[in-house]
C-alpha cells in the first residue's frame, strides 16, 4: 500500500532523524514490554503443571513476587514509552512549526493546505498514539509466535493462520476505505475554511443578512464531510468488527485445540491457557491498527498535506547577503495566473522605477493594478517573468531581509491583532529587535505619516490594542497607521495600492507630505490610484487594461494621450448619431 502521494521533503527528513534517537528508544522499550508479556503466560504454566499437582504454597507465593516485579516493570516501561513519543512529538514541533508557519504565510504554490497548522497537529498527534503503539508492538509478534510452536507446532500452525486472516482484512479495510477517508478529509478541510472565512468576515455577514444562508451552506459543506467520513467509518468498523470476531474465534479455538492436545497427553494442562493467552497477545497489534484505521487515513492525508507544503526537495543553502538597495525597481516580462488554467491578471508587463521617480498606475476596475502592486511588493510570486531590485532577482534575497527595504500599504490595511506600535513596527520585537530603538523607529514613522497625534488620542496611544484588521481604528485610521507601518525605517521602494481610499482631507494631506518626503529622500513610490489629486505627484503614469500596459510615459504626455482619446470618441460617437429633424 502507498503511504504518501509523494516523497518525503528535506524539512520533514531531517525533522524526523532528528526525532530517531527517542523513536528507536521506544523501539528498544517494546521489545522489552512484549518480552515481558510473556510473563503471565509462563506464570499460568507454571502454576497449572506445578503449584497445583504439588500444592507448593512456597513456590505459588515466589512466582507471584516475580510475575507482579515483572508486570510492574513492564507498567514502568510502557510509560516510559509513552513519554519518548509525546516527547518526538513536541520536538517535532519545535523543529517543523516555524518552517509551516513561514509557508504558509509565504505564497503557497496551488493545491497546497490552507490547514497547515491543523494537518500538523493531526500528525504530531498520531504519533502518540495507539495506532504507533501498536505498530512498534507488531513487529515482536513472532516472540508469541515462537513460543507457541515451542509449546506445539499445532498451536504455532493456528497463530500463524489467525495472524495472516488479520493481516489480510487489515490490507482489505485499507483499500476500502483509502479513498473515501482521503475525500473525507479534504471535504472537511474544506468546510473548517469555510467556517474560518466566515467568522473574519462576521461584521460583513451581519450587516448584509447573509447569517442564515451562510449557516446552510456551512452546514451542507459538513455533511458532505461527515458523510463522507461516516462512510468511511461504516466500512472500517465493519472490518474491525470481523477484526474482533477472527480474534475472540481463534481464542477460543486456541483454548479448544489445546484441551484436544491435552487429553492427547501432547501438552500439559497448564498450556492450554497458556495457548489462548499467547495466541491473544500475537494478534492484538494488528486488531489495534484495524481498529484505529480511522486515525491514521487522517494522519495520512495530513501528512500528504504537508508535503505539499514542502515542494522543494533540494537542500536550502543560505545565499549571498546582498547590499542595501537604492530602490531602483523593474518588472520583466511578468505574468500572473491564478492557477493552472485560471483568469490571467498580468500578461508581459515590463517597467522600470528609478530611486527618487513617483510612478503612478492607472486603469479600469480589473485591470490588474492590485497584482502589479502585489508583485512589485514581493508580496505575489509571478507566474512567468522576472521582478528585480537594483538588478537582482526578488528570489535572491531572503524574504525577511528583503521586507527591510520595501513599504507597502495594501487596499485593506490588513492590521493584525496586536498593539498599534507591534503594528507599526511589523512586530519586530517579537523577532529580537532592540526594544528602545523600536519604539524610536515607530514614533519616527507615525511622524513621517502624519499619524502620531492620532495615536497619541488613543485610549492606550501606541499600546492601543488592535483586532484582527485594525478593528478598534475607523478605516482612515486604519489606513493612516498603515502608511506609518510602510514607512517604518525609511524603506526604499514604496508601493501604495490605493492609499487615500478611505482618507479624509487632513489624511489626504498627510498622505501627500509623506509621498513627497520619500521622494526625497531617494525613495522609489509607486502609487495605484483613481483619485486624480494624488496622481497628481507623480513623475510618470502607468496605464494597465485587461493586465497588459496600455501606456507609459511622463505623466502630463499620459493624460494628454488619454484626454485626446477620450475626445476623439467622444467625437465618433456623436458622429454616429442620426441628425434631428
Amino acid at each position: 500500500m502507498k503511504l504518501l502521494d509523494a516523497p518525503l521533503p528535506q524539512p520533514l527528513v531531517a525533522a524526523l532523524r532528528a526525532c530517531r534517537p527517542h523513536l528507536m528508544a521506544a523501539a528498544a522499550f517494546s521489545a522489552l514490554i512484549n518480552i515481558l508479556y510473556l510473563a503471565p503466560t509462563i506464570y499460568m504454566m507454571q502454576v497449572y503443571d506445578r503449584v497445583v499437582p504439588t500444592e507448593g504454597r512456597l513456590t505459588l507465593l515466589y512466582l507471584t513476587i516475580v510475575v507482579a516485579f515483572a508486570m510492574a516493570t513492564q507498567a514502568a516501561l510502557e510509560g516510559v514509552r509513552s513519554r519518548l513519543l509525546i516527547l518526538a512529538g513536541l520536538r517535532l514541533d519545535r523543529l517543523l512549526a516555524g518552517g509551516i508557519l513561514q509557508k504558509l504565510m509565504g505564497v503557497l504554490k496551488p493545491g497546497a493546505s490552507q490547514q497547515g497548522m491543523r494537518d500538523f497537529d493531526t500528525v504530531r498527534q498520531a504519533l502518540a498514539g495507539p495506532a504507533v503503539l501498536a505498530m512498534l508492538d507488531a513487529p515482536w509478534t513472532p516472540i508469541y509466535v515462537i513460543v507457541a510452536f515451542l509449546i506445539h507446532p499445532a498451536l504455532g500452525v493456528m497463530t500463524l493462520i489467525g495472524g495472516a486472516v488479520l493481516v489480510w482484512l487489515a490490507v482489505m479495510n485499507e483499500r476500502a476505505t483509502r479513498a473515501r477517508a482521503r475525500e473525507a478529509f479534504q471535504a472537511q478541510s474544506q468546510a473548517y475554511a469555510s467556517q474560518e472565512m466566515a467568522a473574519a468576515n462576521a461584521e460583513v455577514v451581519r450587516a448584509l443578512g447573509m447569517r442564515g444562508a451562510l449557516r446552510e451552506r456551512q452546514l451542507f459543506d459538513r455533511r458532505k464531510g461527515l458523510d463522507l467520513s461516516a462512510t468511511a467509518q461504516f466500512t472500517g468498523s465493519g472490518y474491525s468488527a470481523m477484526t474482533r470476531f477472527v480474534r475472540m474465534f481463534l481464542q477460543s479455538a486456541a483454548l479448544g485445540l489445546g484441551a484436544w492436545l491435552a487429553v492427547e497427553r501432547q501438552i500439559s494442562a497448564g498450556a492450554i491457557i497458556a495457548a489462548s493467552v499467547l495466541l491473544s497477545r500475537a494478534l492484538q497489534p494488528i486488531e489495534q491498527i484495524v481498529g484505529s484505521w480511522a486515525v491514521v487515513s487522517q494522519a495520512r492525508g495530513a501528512l500528504n498535506n504537508l508535503v505539499r507544503l514542502f515542494p522543494d526537495q533540494s537542500v536550502e543553502i543560505a545565499g549571498t547577503q546582498l547590499p542595501a538597495p537604492a530602490g531602483a525597481l523593474a518588472l520583466e516580462q511578468v505574468g500572473v495566473r491564478i492557477g493552472d488554467e485560471g483568469p490571467i491578471l498580468l500578461r508581459g508587463v515590463s517597467m522600470k522605477l528609478s530611486p527618487g521617480e513617483v510612478l503612478g498606475v492607472i486603469g479600469p476596475s480589473g485591470a490588474g493594478k492590485t497584482t502589479l502592486a502585489r508583485v512589485a511588493a514581493g508580496g505575489l510570486v509571478p507566474s512567468i517573468g522576472t521582478v528585480r531590485l537594483d538588478g537582482a532577482s526578488l528570489s535572491d534575497w531572503d524574504g525577511d531581509r528583503l521586507g527591510r527595504y520595501v513599504g507597502y500599504v495594501p487596499q485593506d490595511s490588513a492590521l493584525l491583532a496586536g498593539s498599534v506600535r507591534d503594528n507599526i513596527s511589523r512586530f519586530a520585537v517579537w523577532g529580537g529587535a532592540d526594544a528602545e530603538m523600536v519604539d524610536e523607529a515607530v514614533v519616527a514613522a507615525a511622524k513621517a505619516a502624519g499619524v502620531h497625534e492620532l495615536i497619541l488620542r488613543l485610549p492606550g496611544g501606541y499600546d492601543t490594542v488592535l483586532g484582527a484588521g485594525g478593528r478598534g481604528l475607523s478605516a482612515g485610521q486604519a489606513q493612516r497607521v498603515a502608511l506609518a507601518r510602510a514607512l517604518y525605517r525609511d524603506p526604499t521602494l514604496l508601493i501604495l495600492d490605493e492609499p487615500n481610499s478611505a482618507l479624509d482631507a487632513e489624511g489626504d494631506q498627510a498622505l501627500h507630505v509623506a509621498i513627497l518626503a520619500a521622494k526625497a529622500r531617494g525613495a522609489a513610490v509607486m502609487i495605484v490610484a483613481h483619485r486624480t489629486n494624488i496622481i497628481g505627484l507623480a513623475d510618470r503614469l502607468l496605464v494597465l487594461r485587461d493586465g497588459q500596459v496600455e501606456r507609459l510615459g511622463p505623466t502630463k504626455e499620459v493624460l494628454a494621450q488619454m484626454n485626446a482619446a477620450a475626445a476623439k470618441q467622444a467625437s465618433g460617437a456623436g458622429a454616429l448619431q442620426p441628425a434631428k429633424s
